[in-house]
């Protein structure tokens, strides 16, 4: 298969269109939510979530400002909470597994992964690591906050009106859609020219399953799902390999952005990659053994 710039660059279209329609409207919506303090009236039905993690109770809204929305929003209401490095860690485990799941559960829809595995595999996963570290030595982790960090988390965006939060919210969403495109589509690119290689066409099922992974794990699942959507519609991705790949970039992803933005309140990064690495293998491992036996 020789390597087409004009099929590269109709695939990267249509991924990109696919992207645009599940960020903008989506993350406006959460917008509004926010904006209009929704979240906050259903922060008692999280407290037993809180309560598994060893969490204070003021942590909820944090969790479900994460959960719904993204962790820039989690953080800025966990900041003042005075967590420990512990519970820093317990909340960066649990979150990054499960969080921004309006937009994140839309986006496996689209590669046939069901909405109610999608959340039940991360909240289920969330939960079980972060209960697992919540039970680990207080000598394990460190205890040094970085206080720059806590006044860049506290910048949260407040607005006056609702035209100035629409207009922010899609100037931010625009702004989110292009930074993906333009990095899925090189990505793309990248990956039809290695994919022409003729020392690796007969291995090309591998390359895009271990791509894939890659791409997710270090720049998260929107990002990885921009190649996985189009290698999917092309038929060349199997269902069992989607799924494999789905349930680990679920549990695994973003893994270097998403560390680090608790790792300046002191949060233990060797665990979070670790674990999240760990049961990520684990957990999808078992998933396609379970799939291949039904």
């Amino acid at each position: 298969m020789s390597f087409s710039l004009q099929s590269s660059l109709k695939t990267s279209l249509k991924s990109s269109w696919t992207i645009l329609k599940l960020i903008v409207p989506i993350y406006i919506l959460a917008d509004l939510l926010f904006y209009y303090n929704l979240l906050s009236y259903i922060t008692f039905i999280f407290k037993p979530l809180v309560n598994l993690l060893e969490l204070p109770q003021e942590a909820a809204l944090a969790i479900v400002s994460g959960l719904f929305l993204n962790l820039y929003a989690a953080i800025a209401f966990a900041a003042p909470l005075g967590l420990g490095a512990k519970e820093w860690t317990v909340l960066a485990i649990f979150l990054g597994i499960a969080h921004a799941l309006l937009v994140e559960t839309e986006i496996m829809k689209r590669l046939g992964i069901s909405r109610i595995y999608s959340i039940c595999l991360r909240l289920g996963v969330g939960l079980l690591v972060g209960g697992i570290t919540s039970k680990l030595p207080q000598s394990w982790f460190t205890v040094k906050i970085d206080e720059d960090g806590i006044n860049l988390a506290l910048n949260h965006p407040h607005y006056h009106s609702l035209f100035e939060l629409l207009q922010n919210s899609l100037y931010e969403s625009l702004s989110l859609s292009i930074k993906v495109i333009v990095l899925v589509t090189a990505l793309i690119f990248f990956l039809d020219f290695i994919k022409s290689l003729a020392i690796i066409e007969k291995h090309s099922k591998k390359v895009n399953s271990g791509f894939s992974i890659l791409v997710g794990v270090i720049l998260g699942i929107t990002y990885g799902a921009g190649i996985l959507i189009s290698e999917y519609e092309k038929g060349i991705l199997q269902k069992k390999e989607v799924l494999f790949i789905g349930t680990y970039l679920m549990i695994c992803h973003a893994i270097i952005e998403d560390t680090l933005l608790f790792v300046i309140f002191g949060a233990n990064p060797w665990l979070i990659v670790s674990l999240r690495l760990l049961f990520a293998t684990l957990v999808a491992t078992l998933i396609v053994k379970y799939y291949k036996t039904t």
